[in-house]
């Protein structure tokens, strides 16, 4: 498949967060922390299974503000300490793969954010709540990571 086609099935996010990269990808493997920024903004996280490592099941239910909950099942696919992981959501009715990758830029962690759907069509119709979601899903990043680097 052609990268111009997994581009068009993508939403791409990016964002400097200004702490080193182990910290940030600490924010990212400690369940304890992830569970607190997981999720765009008024959303919280109730972890069912944790398993950080390649094949290992990640089940949570996210609760919406509106008290809805969405059960969530995911499988790590790839972990690169501090580098990169892969998440597979292998949902019928909304599977991706989201790579995040962390690099590190002196002092500070430059977190990529991609996720790829199956189909253009499918990353169309989601991308209009999936995109700012996204971009809430890294502002909670990095507070968590202001949050437990101040202490």
């Amino acid at each position: 498949m052609s990268s111009s086609h997994a581009d068009a099935r993508a939403c791409v996010h990016e964002r400097l967060i200004d702490a080193p990269r182990e910290r940030v990808f600490r924010a990212l493997a400690d369940p304890v922390h992830l569970a607190r920024w997981w999720g765009p903004n008024g959303f919280s996280s109730t972890f069912e299974q944790f398993e950080f490592r390649p094949g290992g099941h990640w089940r949570l239910v996210m609760h919406g503000p509106d008290g809805t909950d969405y059960p969530n099942d995911n499988r790590f696919s790839e972990i690169v300490v501090p580098e990169r992981v892969v998440i597979e959501h292998p949902s019928d009715m909304h599977h991706f793969w989201l790579t995040i990758t962390l690099a590190a830029e002196g002092g500070r962690t430059r977190v990529g954010w991609r996720q790829v759907f199956d189909t253009v069509a499918h990353r169309d119709q989601v991308a209009p709540m999936v995109m700012p979601a996204n971009e809430q899903n890294l502002d909670r990043w990095a507070a968590e990571v202001r949050r437990f680097g101040a202490g």
